[in-house]
């Protein structure tokens, strides 16, 4: 029995116990007014109801907060756990903002937007778990039956990821590139679908700026591989062609000089993370032969260091009088031109209708026979 009807109880019997006036003498009456005694007993009734069930409407009550209390609590100690892991690894990058290291390795930018992605992520994994476990928490305690709900929110899970499924990708695929930290901002990457310098990472977009300054957006979820152009080291390669003649010897000699030359001035030795090595011949043409040198180097600095090997190779070269081939082949000297008559056959003496053999082969005209 419910407890309305508890409540009600006292009073249908005693409505249902009393006579039902007459018609004339409810015209002349009035409606019922209850008694006294009948306002006792319901009050009586209501009031036992009530002592009946406090304790259990306390304990969910309690029951209740004390689950909103333990969710809320928990929310914002591992959301500050999480906010001082992030200060954490920003102060680790600021301590090595300016040494040697730091220099070379680590970027504050890309370090800071990195922790700052990871920790929006985190945060808004961990309120939506917590804040969520509370709520069916909270439902379970009214015995709410939640099998309908959850069976309605995995269906419209299901609409939603499939409508928006490129998105989903996206963010997914942002999530675990900045979690393998594969770029981040200052890196020059190419993405496949456009290449450049990275200036922001995002969680749907990654915004490259290309070499004509023009600014890439590339959805995260449309790359599909990642070349790292300044992780790591680089390679700066020259390819000096010089004249066949000259002495390989002596060419080596010129190279390996420039070569530790560079890598005794500022600031190319720190642009050079090993020595300048010349490889040997290349290429052995009719016309030239190619000497390959190379150089590890810093990364993003390998284009640099080329153009410094080659301007001081061009000058070393000059000093030495060692002649360098570059263009179109040269041509071979075969002697005069060849005439271009000489195999054509000489021209007919039928060509000509005065000639000779001309006449002699016309037609005889006829006699002009006259009366």
């Amino acid at each position: 029995m419910s407890s309305l009807s508890v409540l009600l109880a006292p009073v249908l019997p005693a409505s249902a116990s009393s006579p039902s006036p007459s018609p004339s003498e409810s015209e002349t009456t009035g409606p019922a007014v209850p008694s006294l005694k009948d306002a006792h007993e319901s009050a009586t009734n209501a009031a036992s109801w009530v002592e009946q069930n406090w304790s259990t409407w306390l304990a969910i009550g309690l029951r209740v907060l004390l689950i909103i209390a333990i969710a809320v609590v928990l929310r914002v100690a591992v959301r500050r756990a999480i906010t001082k892991l992030i200060d954490r690894m920003n102060r680790t990058a600021q301590a090595v903002d300016g040494t040697a290291i730091g220099g070379l390795l680590v970027n504050v930018e890309r370090r800071r937007q990195r922790s700052q992605a990871i920790g929006s992520v985190l945060r808004s994994v961990a309120s939506f778990l917590i804040l969520g476990t509370g709520g069916l928490m909270i439902l379970s305690t009214f015995e709410i039956n939640l099998a309908p709900l959850l069976a309605s929110a995995g269906v419209a899970g299901v609409a939603i990821g499939f409508g928006a499924r490129n998105l989903v990708t996206d963010f997914l695929s942002g999530v675990f590139m900045i979690l393998e930290d594969q770029y981040g901002v200052g890196d020059s990457i190419d993405a496949g679908v456009a290449s450049g310098e990275v200036i922001e990472v995002g969680l749907r977009v990654t915004k490259l700026r290309g070499d004509n300054g023009e600014i890439w957006y590339v959805r995260n979820g449309e790359v599909k591989r990642v070349g790292n152009l300044s992780q790591g080291w680089a390679t700066a390669g020259v390819d000096v062609t010089v004249h066949p003649s000259e002495d390989l010897d002596q060419v080596k000699a010129v190279l390996t000089r420039v070569g530790e030359e560079l890598s005794k001035e500022e600031p190319w030795n720190e642009m050079l993370w090993g020595p300048v090595e010349v490889l040997g011949l290349d290429s052995v043409l009719m016309d030239s032969m190619v000497v390959r040198v190379t150089a590890r180097t810093m990364p993003g600095k390998s284009l640099a260091v080329e153009r410094e090997l080659r301007w001081r190779i061009k000058r070393a070269f000059d000093a030495e009088g060692i002649r360098l081939v570059g263009g179109l082949p040269v041509q071979l000297d075969s002697g005069p031109e060849p005439d271009p008559t000489a195999g054509m056959s000489a021209p007919s003496a039928f060509a000509s209708t005065t000639s000779p053999q001309s006449t002699a082969a016309s037609p005889i005209p006829p006699p002009n026979i006259t009366k």
